[in-house]
């Protein structure tokens, strides 16, 4: 990873901060009576969980590949288990009923510069391109389509439900994807006569935030713009 040029790395930081701006703002204008509280805890959460993560990958805590469960996919794990835990709660379920779905529908659009980084990724030997666009990966065009569906899908002006479910549903599709074809480039579960280059960028920093953060934010969109377009129906 050494002869990583640093404009990679950089870009992936800035897609990172980018999606911690979206989920800042969207967490902010759900809660505008205790906005400065509501801020201060999910910063503080979503900080110690980066200092933790990007200290135990500059351990090279996340290169053991022979442990069982796999260290990756363990912290994985307690990601997504805290995603059921949310929608699992109602006091948190109505909260994420008032973030704006605009903001969750532009936060894809992180999507589009995510891709070119696995692109330079691929260039360098350190992910097989049936993860980046070149390969079996159109998660781009979830990016791509994200501002269109937020103006015309969820805007004030033209809104579609049915069809903004549809969206969220396809892209959510193209993510899960792309997703498992990662988890299968891993040495975890390399196979000798299949994939040649393994994926191995996502197991060192900046790059773990990807399975870490920037996937499990992207899915999160997904399920509570969903979930707020179905309540908001019910309601209606």
């Amino acid at each position: 990873m050494n002869d990583l040029p640093s404009y990679v790395s950089y870009t992936f930081i800035a897609c990172v901060l980018v999606t911690l701006g979206f989920i800042y703002y969207a967490v902010s204008q759900a809660s505008p009576a205790k906005k400065h509280a509501t801020t201060i805890v999910m910063m503080t959460i979503i900080l110690a969980w980066f200092f933790i993560i990007g200290g135990l990958s500059y351990a090279n805590f996340f290169l053991d590949f022979v442990s069982t469960p796999p260290k990756l996919m363990l912290a994985t794990g307690f990601v997504f288990l805290l995603m059921v835990a949310l929608f699992s709660i109602k006091k948190a379920r109505d909260f994420i009923c008032k973030m704006p779905l605009t903001t969750l529908t532009y936060v894809h659009m992180v999507r589009i510069p995510v891709e070119i980084v696995l692109w330079w990724l691929f260039l360098k030997g350190l992910i097989p391109v049936e993860i980046t666009f070149e390969g079996m990966n159109f998660d781009i065009l979830s990016g791509i389509s994200a501002p269109f569906a937020a103006l015309f899908l969820l805007g004030k002006k033209s809104k579609s439900t049915i069809s903004a479910i549809l969206w969220n549903m396809i892209t959510a599709g193209l993510l899960l994807n792309v997703a498992i074809r990662a988890i299968a480039a891993t040495p975890y579960f390399h196979v000798p006569d299949g994939i040649e280059v393994l994926n191995i960028a996502v197991f060192y920093f900046p790059f773990i935030f990807l399975p870490l953060f920037i996937v499990p934010v992207a899915l999160f969109c997904h399920i509570a713009s969903i979930y707020i377009m179905v309540a908001n129906t019910w309601k209606n």
